[in-house]
């Protein structure tokens, strides 16, 4: 899975301001990171079964079988399943009244939808969410600067815009998207690892694939970037042993002292 991808795969966050009050989402949440995909998907979807209209759930469920996915290295698995309960969240966020709240669950739901337009390569429809996840965000630290999960799809967004092919560069100028920043993009996902609310476990792992890319980049870095990166995934799969996906980075990522 590309690594821009494999980021956006985890833009499941909740914001600060909802995750303080919303135990039920941890609830579920320590579920699906601790790799019971399916066992998440089904307590997400009898959430959103309760409360037609709250989008957290159904994002939730969405991300469920994102991480299903992920864990089968198979990016196809429950694509239609994906793309409609996006839909389906997109709509419900939309339909709440205005405030901080309608604005992060939104910006959330367009950054899950613009990692799958990402993946079924989709470059311009991809971007144009990106472009709506970023604004949602920045509207919603306007309103509430203790939001630091935002902080995690804004730390997507610059690092992705910073690493990402010729087409998607191109892409990105004609929308306006800019050019991002990578420095500022990790140096977004620390802030988030440290500090996060539902997000902390979303942005350690964010930040160790961005960490991987950067150590390909920078081969008088790389023994020190992957070995912080192993260490967040090492803490990560030491809190949730079942979930492959840690388990498989461990794996698959070089680490000796540097």
């Amino acid at each position: 899975m590309p690594l821009v991808a494999a980021a956006l795969l985890l833009l499941q966050s909740g914001a600060g301001l909802s995750g303080r009050d919303r135990p039920e989402l941890r609830a579920g949440l320590d579920t699906l990171y601790g790799g019971g995909f399916p066992a998440a998907a089904a307590y997400f979807a009898t959430l959103a079964a309760h409360d037609s209209a709250d989008a957290a759930p159904v994002i939730f469920e969405a991300g469920a079988y994102v991480w299903w996915a992920a864990a089968l290295q198979d990016d196809a698995y429950e694509g239609h399943r994906i793309d409609s309960l996006l839909g389906v969240a997109i709509a419900r966020a939309r339909a709440q009244p205005s405030g901080p709240a309608r604005e992060f669950w939104l910006a959330t739901a367009l950054g899950y939808r613009a990692r799958q337009r990402d993946v079924e390569g989709h470059s311009w429809s991809a971007a144009k969410d990106g472009k709506a996840m970023r604004d949602g965000y920045r509207r919603v630290l306007q309103a509430d600067s203790g939001c630091v999960d935002c902080y995690l799809g804004l730390g997507v967004y610059q690092y992705g815009l910073a690493r990402a092919g010729a087409l998607a560069r191109f892409v990105a100028k004609l929308i306006g998207l800019g050019s991002g920043s990578a420095e500022l993009g990790i140096g977004y996902l620390r802030r988030v690892s440290r500090e996060g609310d539902l997000a902390r476990v979303e942005a350690s792992w964010v930040l160790a694939a961005a960490l991987v890319r950067e150590a390909a980049r920078d081969p008088r870095g790389r023994v020190v970037l992957q070995h912080e990166a192993a260490g967040y995934v090492r803490r990560l799969a030491e809190r949730y042993p079942g979930n492959p996906v840690f388990q498989r980075f461990l794996r698959e990522t070089p680490d000796s002292p540097p």
